[in-house]
């Protein structure tokens, strides 16, 4: 048994179960984006989808016979989801461990699931909670152009249903920045697709993009993109670090002199004026991966602010040599949060690695390699 998959989900969305409607972007043309291009893009028929779904449930019930012939009545353990992917293979395995973690969540793939006729999505979600009773959210991402289009009943009718969230790529408030990167949205419409979605109770993820607008737009990009988020104020803005990935339109502009990379302190500035630039909303600002520098900089505005304004501050006063450590550091994976320098250890094995990379000069080519990686 098998089902249809794509190739990417939110971080956030670790224990959700996958569920694909669409193909690939219909868009697909982002200067920053390799995901999925050369691929077109298509919507699954309605059937397919439904019949994923109970392939899904069919092997549900097979990870708990596992679990109730090793003793446990079908409670699903660490075991139980170790030996479904020994015995059947990956489906089992992500099965399994979905409801490991309770079999809550149900993210719906790919880039932009609103394509689908309202009244279909509404199937799809209704018969995914049917047959899934345990399922407390459904979830998907989408474009704000597609969005912005769609009316306010359709969103209502998706709320009712059970659509629990959008997780949708702003990644810049800023028209000039967006023209830019050909992200084919503009600030108006991601305002619009705000107030549809929230209006209709459904969460809204906006994820940006720190040094999207390169060194020439810096401060338009971080400004716009406070605006944006103030017009809109979204439940949750995700911060997600440029890395400009070789293959891709950006790196070629880069490698023309067109667009400059901001490096890592710039980007940590774009953030602290995007925060200080955010007046009358309740957004929580969330910094879950690893492209981040500072990951642990998270709170729920207005209440937060200062808290996370500090965090920018304390890591911008270091000095050169500690900034230096701590970038390396954190890209290496030795760091999670700035007092984990305080381990000496950990300290004197990033330096260590500092040594073996040479000059001040070689610093931000390797962490913009190690950045790629990331991705």
């Amino acid at each position: 048994m098998n089902i249809e998959q794509g190739p990417i989900r939110p971080p956030s969305e670790a224990a959700s179960l996958l569920i694909r409607v669409t193909r690939n972007c219909p868009w697909n043309k982002c200067t920053f984006c390799s995901t999925y291009k050369g691929k077109k893009f298509s919507r699954r028929p309605i059937e397919e989808v439904l019949r994923d779904v109970d392939t899904v449930r069919r092997v549900s019930e097979q990870v708990r016979q596992i679990s109730r012939s090793k003793g446990f009545g079908g409670k699903i353990t660490s075991e139980v989801v170790n030996e479904s992917g020994a015995r059947y293979g990956h489906l089992h395995y992500h099965v399994a461990s979905w409801l490991y973690y309770g079999g809550k969540s149900v993210f719906l793939q790919d880039a932009n699931s609103l394509l689908l006729k309202t009244s279909d999505l509404v199937e799809i979600i209704n018969y995914i909670r049917t047959a899934f009773p345990s399922v407390e959210r459904v979830t998907t991402y989408a474009r704000a152009d597609t969005a912005a289009r769609k009316n306010d009943e359709d969103f209502l009718a998706l709320g009712n249903a059970g659509l629990s969230r959008i997780h949708m790529g702003m990644e810049s408030g800023s028209d000039i920045v967006l023209k830019m990167v050909q992200k084919g949205i503009t600030s108006s419409q991601l305002i619009q697709a705000a107030q549809k979605i929230r209006g209709a109770g459904i969460s809204l993820c906006w994820y940006i993009m720190p040094g999207l607008g390169g060194k020439e737009h810096s401060s338009e990009h971080a400004l716009g993109t406070a605006e944006v988020i103030n017009a809109g104020n979204p439940d949750y803005v995700r911060f997600r670090t440029l890395s400009v990935l070789k293959r891709t339109p950006l790196y070629d502009m880069v490698q023309s002199g067109i667009f400059t990379v901001p490096d890592e302190d710039d980007m940590v500035e774009e953030q602290r004026l995007i925060i200080q630039s955010l007046n009358g909303v309740t957004t929580t600002i969330v910094s879950d991966h690893v492209l981040n520098l500072l990951q642990e900089l998270e709170g729920t505005l207005p209440v937060d602010r200062e808290k996370m304004l500090n965090i920018i501050a304390r890591y911008l006063a270091l000095p050169q040599e500690a900034k230096n450590n701590y970038q390396l550091g954190r890209r290496a994976g030795v760091y999670l949060k700035l007092d984990d320098m305080q381990n000496k250890n950990r300290f004197n094995y990033v330096q260590s690695l500092l040594s073996q990379i040479g000059g001040p000069e070689n610093i931000n080519k390797e962490l913009a390699k190690i950045r790629r990686g990331f991705v």
